[in-house]
């Protein structure tokens, strides 16, 4: 069985932009087989894996649902133009760090490519001593228009190349990182569920197209209408220039959520349970959206109870995306032990609302 590290480094090393998931799926297909009773892929894409109570105190036992989105930010062809690929995004891209970037070209077959731009010098006197915009930038795959018309197309996607690098002991750096990181998590979570007697059936679900359309995150809940759910996600990792609520240290524990995405029950349960097993964590506000599924999944059918985990993150929306295995683990655990602690019914939980 695979570490976390190895798990993460393999998650990270794949392609899979939102819309276009099939090879990040089959990794994590592989991983979760051995460790889930069913799996299977929903009409759009999300990979459902299915482990079963194990101690189930009714029947049907109840469900609670864990959701990862698998997708990952990219670039995709716009127009071909004199031997290079003129690109638009696919997800948030910042242009800023796109120039000397290696990527993938996703044609008939791959082709590996550097993106670029005009250096300054040859730019318009209007452009010069300016951030490159999206339009600026160009991908080089050094054939000439004639072999890239045979095998690239407007549309193709265009992936990140960046292998995974380890920085220090305890650090992975590496494209896709969100929400890779998150599917390791997941992944930890069901692992460390083969040593626990839990009451209700655990689905985990890899989603799509987060970054563009939150489409997995509707969809898999109305599939599997879990009682509970949680979306399992990354969130800003603090360095140099922030360092306010919207940052969280790298290596403290993962986050947990609070604001109206989020069922405040769930919340302060999780809170509570962090401080319990001694698992450091951070509060995360999330005044408004919470950029995350749950802002689909709370909305499904008649509405489902939904929590928020976070896992911080450096660099977000770069091909150098930094995390810490720990706080990985450490969210995998959380999860683990919040859902071996749940009640024998969802009514028995949401009861201490109604105290209140």
């Amino acid at each position: 069985m695979h570490t976390t590290k190895e798990h993460l480094k393999e998650l990270i090393s794949q392609p899979g932009l939102s819309g276009f998931e099939p090879p990040i799926r089959e990794v994590i297909r592989a991983a979760w087989q051995p460790l889930v009773d069913e799996i299977s892929v929903s009409p759009l894409g999300s990979l459902h894996g299915l482990r079963r109570a194990v101690k189930a105190r009714s029947k049907p036992a109840p469900v609670i649902l864990l959701a990862a989105h698998m997708d990952a930010i990219g670039l995709m062809v716009s127009a071909l133009e004199q031997g290079f690929l003129r690109v638009t995004e696919i997800g948030g891209i910042d242009p800023r760090i796109m120039p000397g970037q290696i990527v993938t070209v996703h044609g008939t077959r791959d082709l590996p490519a550097v993106v670029t731009c005009l250096p300054d010098r040859l730019r318009p006197h209007s452009k010069e001593n300016t951030p490159p915009a999206l339009e600026d930038l160009l991908v080089d795959t050094g054939l000439s228009q004639r072999e890239l018309e045979k095998i690239v197309r407007v549309g193709d996607p265009v992936s990140f190349a960046q292998m995974p690098i380890e920085l220090g002991e305890s650090m992975i750096a590496g494209h896709s990182m969100d929400n890779r990181a998150s599917v390791a998590a997941v992944t930890h979570c069901l692992r460390e569920l083969q040593h626990v007697q839990h009451g209700w059936d655990v689905w985990s679900a890899a989603t799509t197209q987060e970054e563009e359309t939150l489409a997995g995150a509707f969809t898999s809940p109305f599939m599997i209408r879990p009682a509970i759910a949680v979306a399992v996600d990354v969130t800003f990792g603090r360095m140099p220039g922030v360092s306010d609520y919207r940052s969280f240290p790298l290596g403290k524990g993962p986050t947990i959520g609070l604001g109206p995405n989020i069922h405040p029950v769930l919340q302060k349960r999780f809170k509570k349970l962090a401080e319990e097993l001694d698992i450091p964590f951070a509060m995360e506000v999330m005044p408004q959206h919470s950029g995350t599924d749950a802002y689909a999944m709370q909305v499904v059918a008649e509405g489902i109870p939904t929590a928020v985990i976070g896992i911080p993150l450096r660099n977000m929306h770069t091909p150098v995306e930094c995390g810490v295995i720990k706080d990985i683990e450490r969210a995998g655990y959380l999860l683990a032990q919040f859902i071996a602690r749940l009640e024998p019914t969802p009514q028995e939980i949401f009861a201490e609302e109604e105290q209140e």
